[in-house]
């Protein structure tokens, strides 16, 4: 039995310096187990060594950092395949190719330019409070 594979490309536009942009192709890829599929993904930035990103998120998950790319090298999360996922950097667009396709591939796939985060980092660090005042979660 033959069994599709959904991908869907999510855009996630990050003002990094200037007009530092990332920009992918929105809407589904469908690609059969197996087949191999090549996720693009294209940036500006005033950085002459930029670094990019490529994470990975599940349905009802959040995305998981997969790899980054800088000049010729690229450096993979331990639980990424080498073999089946890879990017580089050419010009202004870093594609992702994914080999051999499996189930558990389907997935959203963002594409970052770092530095992803900017501004004042304090805000990463947020408490969550209910409406009793009694916190929630304490996210860092």
């Amino acid at each position: 039995m033959e069994h599709w594979l959904w991908i869907i490309l999510a855009a996630l536009f990050f003002e990094c310096k200037g007009q530092d942009t990332v920009t992918q192709p929105t809407g589904d890829v469908t690609a059969t187990e197996g087949d191999t599929v090549t996720l693009n993904c294209t940036f500006e930035t005033t950085y002459s060594g930029p670094t990019l990103f490529w994470y990975k998120q599940e349905e009802n998950d959040f995305p998981k950092y997969m790899l980054k790319c800088f000049s010729k090298s690229v450096d993979h999360a331990p639980e990424i395949q080498k073999d089946r996922f890879h990017a580089e950097i050419k010009e202004k667009s870093v594609p992702l190719k994914i080999q051999k396709l499996q189930l558990s591939d389907s997935a959203v796939y963002y594409c970052a330019l770092q530095p992803t985060v900017t501004g004042n980092t304090t805000t990463l660090y947020k408490n969550l409070w209910s409406k009793d005042n009694t916190i929630l979660h304490n996210i860092h």
